[in-house]
């Protein structure tokens, strides 16, 4: 395999708040921004834009591998915000996380209503 991702624009109604949250959920690092664009990177030089588009937008889905550790301060991180979170995409199990595919895994809304997903090994 040749192809790597690179970089994805992430609807945002607030950008900046945006970016603020993925750069403490995911500990991103700060990148430079230009045009409509505030840019964090995150592993492997993935590049995370959040720009506010022209029109309405339907959320998305975006999931996150992190290391065991990583996890721990990103599940700490959301019950300390009290930030609604699940164990499943249908967010029927609230404030529980999951133990599938070998993996633990959590899901919440970012603050433009996304649909994040953190779990700690891929499911391939």
């Amino acid at each position: 395999m040749t192809a790597h991702f690179n970089h994805t624009i992430i609807a945002s109604t607030d950008p900046g708040r945006m970016a603020a949250f993925y750069r403490d959920l995911l500990e991103a690092e700060e990148a430079p921004s230009w045009g409509p664009f505030t840019n964090l990177q995150i592993g492997g030089g993935v590049l995370l834009q959040f720009a506010t588009p022209p029109m309405e937008f339907p959320p998305q889905h975006y999931a996150y591998l992190l290391d065991d550790a990583h996890f721990d301060r990103a599940l700490a991180l959301i019950r300390e915000r009290g930030l609604e979170h699940w164990a499943d995409p249908q967010r029927s199990q609230p404030g529980e996380i999951n133990a599938e595919h070998g993996s633990r895994g959590v899901y919440l809304l970012d603050p433009s209503g996304h649909y994040l997903e953190l779990i700690t090994r891929p499911y391939l």
